[in-house]
This record gives structure tokens, sequence and C-alpha cells, in this order.
């Protein structure tokens, strides 16, 4: 066991200081495993390795990413952002609208997409007006952050959570009769949006905006429309008994993603009479984050085989003793530090296996529904990025967007809307979940 937390420790060190070669280096502790399990240290293979990958989440997430290109191709996210600004009176409204419109579009679409889509709306009504766009992106960028938790397509963390504990698109909503994550995320985002409007309290100037995006093709939003009603429909679906009609239902949701964006493509290109979008599509898909991924579930495998998730859950469980509410309490807020300074998708993918075991040695071995821990875990992590400009993906491209656009971004500039709009909203949602699943 104790190699194996090395090698994990050296990974993790790795990854969070070589950013850039994160997915080679997760791909090489899976590689080191495979070997250490050839050579007889593990029981560990590299058809065990092979199948402890989620295919399901991989096909989710570079189908759910190919149609949010041709959505964004589209323009309709830009129109509609238009849309929602010419209804409000002030600039204070405005960048709350369009925090929370970030937010809502973040429900269903990857966090830097998001950012990527709205943004620009933010850019120009910031210079019709006058004003620094830094404020104003900023808030896009951590509302976007905190929406990704409330559906199954909302973050690669929310399909990771979705993918381990199987739960589909409607467990978000309503599960074991009991409302779900999602009225928690959404309880967040209201006390958030009264954060934001104290914040931006003395910007009461007059909006003058028009809509002056035309979007260009609708079928793209149709399909994004499409693949969450799939996915419901999905979630009604009989589990078959055994063979390859087992093998498809566990890949179903992948594969509605995919077939969309496939679709999708291939109408784009028929009427285009062109092959660039298969380019464009190729070339938006986050490569990296799927190689990541595809190495992490196979070092986490290595790890759970070598013992160390066993006796990472001891830990927990001896700081906690067998309390569960301060064992939740631990696990959100350790996450919202942890998820301040550190990547949030390997996070999430080390502890929920940690969070399962946790629950089974609940109540004196007897174990305990682990869904309180799981949402505290997605709760904390995918909040915790809003702590600091590099805790989340979005927050880094915000700024690389004011950046090359000539706007310098400090540390206080950010500090003054992501802590308060972190602490609002990471404080709702966790009285929310334990009230309705802790108690």
């Amino acid at each position: 066991m104790i190699l194996a937390l090395i090698i994990f420790l050296i990974t993790y060190a790795l990854m969070l200081t070589l950013q850039k070669y994160r997915p080679w280096i997760a791909l090489s502790s899976a590689a080191v495993f495979i070997a250490l399990g050839l050579f007889g240290v593990y029981d560990y293979g590299p058809i065990a390795a092979l199948g402890a990958v989620d295919y399901n989440v991989l096909l989710m997430i570079g189908g759910t990413m190919g149609t949010v290109t041709l959505f964004i191709e589209s323009k309709m996210p830009a129109r509609l952002a238009e849309l929602l600004i010419t209804k409000v009176p002030n600039v204070k409204w405005a960048v709350a609208v369009l925090a929370l419109f970030a937010g809502i579009i973040s429900a269903f679409v990857d966090n830097v997409a998001t950012v990527l889509m709205v943004a620009p709306v933010g850019l120009a009504i910031s210079k019709k007006l006058n004003i620094s766009p830094v404020p104003v992106l900023i808030s896009i960028a951590v509302s976007s952050n905190l929406q990704g938790a409330a559906t199954l397509v909302g973050d690669t963390t929310s399909i990771l959570l979705g993918g381990f504990a199987d739960m589909n698109f409607l467990n978000f909503f309503w599960m074991k009769g009991k409302p779900g994550i999602f009225w928690g995320v959404e309880l967040g985002a209201i006390v958030s949006l009264v954060v934001l409007l104290w914040l931006f309290r003395k910007e009461k100037q007059a909006v003058d905006a028009k809509v002056e995006t035309v979007v260009e093709d609708y079928f793209p939003s149709w399909l994004m429309i499409g693949t969450v009603v799939l996915l419901i429909c999905a979630s009604f679906v009989p589990e078959p008994a055994g063979g390859a009609l087992l093998t498809l239902y566990n890949l179903r949701s992948g594969l509605i993603c995919l077939a969309l964006c496939i679709i999708g493509v291939a109408r784009h290109c028929a009427r285009a009479h062109s092959g660039a979008m298969v380019k464009t599509v190729i070339e938006g898909l986050d490569r990296d984050t799927l190689l990541l991924l595809f190495g992490l579930f196979m070092v986490i495998e290595g790890i759970t085989r070598a013992g160390v998730i066993d006796a990472v859950a001891n830990l927990f469980y001896q700081v906690a003793g067998n309390n569960p509410f301060l064992l939740y309490t631990l696990i959100v807020f350790a996450s919202v530090v942890l998820s301040a300074f550190i990547d949030n998708i390997p996070y999430v993918a080390t502890m929920l296996p940690v969070v399962q075991s946790i629950a089974a040695m609940m109540n004196g071995g007897a174990g305990m529904a682990p869904y309180v821990f799981y949402f505290g875990l997605l709760t904390g992590a995918t909040l915790g990025g809003n702590l600091t400009p590099i805790g989340a993906s979005a927050n880094i491209a915000a700024i690389g967007i004011l950046r090359k656009n000539g706007y310098t971004v400090g540390l206080k500039d950010f500090l003054r809307i992501g802590v308060p709009f972190t602490l609002s909203a990471v404080l709702a949602g966790y009285i929310y979940i334990w009230l309705v699943w802790g108690m």
C-alpha cells in the first residue's frame, strides 16, 4: 500500500506543477500500476485497468463538447444574452442577469464553454457603458462554476458523480423520494444573486442595449434540448439481464450525447458542402480532460486494489468519528479549500470511492446511504474553485479573455467577488443538503 500511495502522491504533485502535461502524467502513472500488476506486486493487469475506465462518462463528455461547439457557432447564446440585457433597468441588474444567464447555460453546457459564449456580450456591454469589464466577467465565471453541479451534464464532476453513483439525469432533480442536488444549487444561485446585487449596488447607470446578434442556425439549439430530453427518457429504460444489451444500457447516456453530436456535424457538413465543421468540432474537444480522465480511472482502480482508498477513508473516519454531520462538514469544507488551489476533476475522481468507503464505515460498520456525502463533495469541490483565480478552468478562461483585451486582473479584484459569492452559495447548499439528505 505504501508504494501505491507514494506513486499516487508523486502523480498528483506532478499534475499540480506541470499542468500542461497532466494527461500524460496520469497515463504514465496508470502504466506504472499496470506494470506493477504484471510483476505480481498487485492483482492488477491491463484488462482490469481498461475495465476500470468509465467509457459512458467519456462518451458523454466528448459528445456534449461537440454539440456545444455547434451551439456556440450558431450564435444562439449571444442572442439570448442580448435579449435579456434589453429587459434590465441598469448596470447592476445587467451584471446580475448576465451572471444568472451564464449559470443557467452552464447547467447544461461545460463551464469554460459557457464563459466563451457569454463573455463577449459582457465585454460589449461594458464597452458601451464605459465601465470595467473585469468584475463583469468574473461574475460570469463564478456563476458558471456554481451551476455546473446542478445537472448530470453541467460539468465533468457531475458526470463523474453520475457514472460512479449510477445516477441518471432525473436523479439530480428528484431521487429516492427526495429533492436532489439541483435544488440546493439553485438555492445557492438565489443567495449568490443577492450578493452580486449588493456588490454592484452603486452601478446604477441606465443600460442602452440592442439585440444585434443574428442566429445562423436553430438546429444546434434543438440538439441541446434533444440531448436533455433523451437523457431523461433513457432514465426510464429498464435494465436488461446481460449480454450486449446490458453493455449498451450502461453506455446509453454517452451514446445519446455522441449520436446527437454526429447528427449535428453531419447535417452541418451536408448543408455547407464542406467538412470544415468536423475539424472545428475535433479542435473544440478538450482532449486533455478526456485523456486525463482515461488515465485517472486506471490510477484510481490501482490505488483502490492496493488499499489506499480504504486507508484514506479510515483517516477521515478517525478524524470525524461516527458522527455523520461532522464528517459531512469536513468533506464539504475540506473540498472547498482544496479545490481553491487544485483542479476539481482529479480531486472528485479520487474522492468518490473514498466517500463511498467512509459511508460504509458509519453506524459502527453497518453503513449508511452515501448520498449526503456525495452531494457535499460535489458542492464543495465545484464551488471551491471560485475562491481563487486559478481554482477553476472557467476563471482562468475569463481572466485570459480579459488579458487579451488589455485588462489586468489583480488578486484583490477576484477575491472581492469570488469570496462572498462562494461562501454564500456554499453555506446555502451545505444547509440544504444536510436538511434534506443528512437528517
